[in-house]
């Protein structure tokens, strides 16, 4: 994945929707959904200064002794330093990923709300249907027959269409926002702000870019670490990215 750049020549602009990514972003989902990088507080000269303050030290640039001390911080998990450096994103996902992002009660969030606004409605419709594992209630696995394949996909595009039907035949009459977004399905598209320190952001990582998360999460995941890999490599680098 490589970081894109949707908005060329917009730089006289000052407020746009929120559901254009910003100039340093990664799309996911086959381009369906997108994580942006917004800004960030710090760098890995940050990490190694909050860990030797306890000795009165202070440094303005890496050296591999400062690079050691970071292996040791990651080996023996000594994460408050990190929590020094600071991220914030700007995420375009399913609901369904929404919600297993925000369960990370360690990130902050802000959220658009289907309560103020029903413009730019857009639902996720995934290009390859994965089967239910056997012996794993939570997974799925990569097999599922060709037809079966087609018909799911069809029906997935239908419910989509029909939620987005319902909704708005709800507004038309007269139907308060609040309510008629119950009947918007988990395929809707949501976008949000979601700042975290790194400490946290690897923890994160560690478990949704796992093999037993699930797909589309995982996807998040690695694009978080093509943004951040060129800003903390010596992490990224003891991290195994």
């Amino acid at each position: 994945m490589a970081p894109q750049n949707d908005r060329m020549g917009e730089a006289t602009s000052v407020t746009h929707s929120v559901n254009i990514p910003p100039d340093k972003h990664v799309r996911v989902l086959d381009g369906q959904g997108w994580v942006g990088l917004v800004q960030v507080m710090g760098d890995e000269t940050t990490i190694v200064n909050a860990a030797r303050v306890s000795f009165g030290k202070f440094t303005t640039r890496m050296t591999e002794r400062d690079e050691v001390l970071l292996k040791y911080l990651v080996d023996e998990r000594h994460t408050s330093p990190f929590e020094h450096v600071v991220f914030t994103f700007i995420v375009h996902c399913p609901l369904f990923v929404r919600s297993q992002w925000q369960r990370h009660r360690t990130w902050s969030y802000n959220e658009i709300s289907r309560r103020y606004t029903e413009v730019d409605l857009d639902f996720y419709e995934p290009r390859h249907i994965r089967g239910q594992s056997e012996n794993n209630r939570q997974a799925s696995v990569d097999v599922l027959a060709g037809a079966t394949q087609a018909d799911a996909m069809r029906m997935i595009a239908q419910a989509n269409r029909a939620s987005r039907d319902a909704y708005e035949t709800l507004l038309q009459m007269g139907v308060c926002r609040e309510q008629a977004r119950g009947v918007l399905s988990q395929n809707l598209m949501t976008t949000f702000w979601a700042t975290v320190d790194l400490g946290n952001l690897l923890h994160f990582l560690s478990l949704r870019d796992h093999a037993g998360a699930q797909w589309e999460i995982r996807q998040y995941a690695q694009a978080l670490k093509t943004l951040v890999q060129p800003l903390v490599p010596t992490v990224a680098k003891i991290s195994g990215w």
